[in-house]
């Protein structure tokens, strides 16, 4: 089975430098940014509406990545939109929401419809933004329902660029085992 698939009449759109793991599946209106990243057992699904993967982000294993169709209670639909060099950690639900650049978004986390997280936005594990709520960047934030934590020091914010920039180098060089492998 192909990790990318098409829905209708949408061909997910696939930057030549991501890397998208043979074990993943992306499908419909999907764009994944260059060196982007997309690991084993990732679902992005782009059915009802766009999906869009920024450029040095990475998606780890197990997470899903969904939208809100159009209809009678979301007018238009809802997309998901990621932005440049953010860190999603495994088995993260991101349904309709917008992440900002540089966040990092921690383990078993859920981000529900409508929800922002500005640019340096750091989300503790297993966290739980409701809908329709704004977290502010260059904070901590975590919890079921989410709280503002306290701002972030300048090395946790250095290190949400470094997350982006060590998931980049590691997902070259799961295309290049993968090359290896296929010989």
């Amino acid at each position: 089975m192909m990790p990318i698939r098409h829905f209708e009449n949408d061909t997910p759109k696939i930057a030549n430098t991501a890397y998208i793991d043979p074990l993943a599946l992306v499908i419909g209106q999907v764009t994944v940014g260059e060196y982007a990243s997309i690991f084993p057992m990732v679902v992005a699904r782009g059915d009802v509406q766009a999906i869009h993967i920024g450029a040095r982000t990475n998606v780890q294993d197990g997470s899903i990545l969904h939208v809100t169709h159009d209809g009678r209670y979301s007018v238009g639909g809802r997309a998901l939109i990621i932005g440049d060099s953010v860190t999603v950690g495994h088995q993260v639900i991101l349904h309709a929401c917008k992440i900002g650049d540089f966040s990092l978004i921690g383990m078993g986390s859920i981000i529900m419809d409508d929800a922002i997280l500005e640019p340096y936005t750091l989300l503790g594990a297993g966290s739980l933004v409701p809908p329709n709520k704004v977290l502010t960047g260059k904070h901590l934030w975590h919890g079921r329902p989410v709280q503002k934590v306290r701002p972030l020091t300048d090395e946790e914010l250095e290190y949400l660029e470094y997350s982006a920039e060590q998931y980049v180098s590691l997902s070259q060089r799961h295309a290049a085992s993968l090359k290896l492998t296929e010989k």
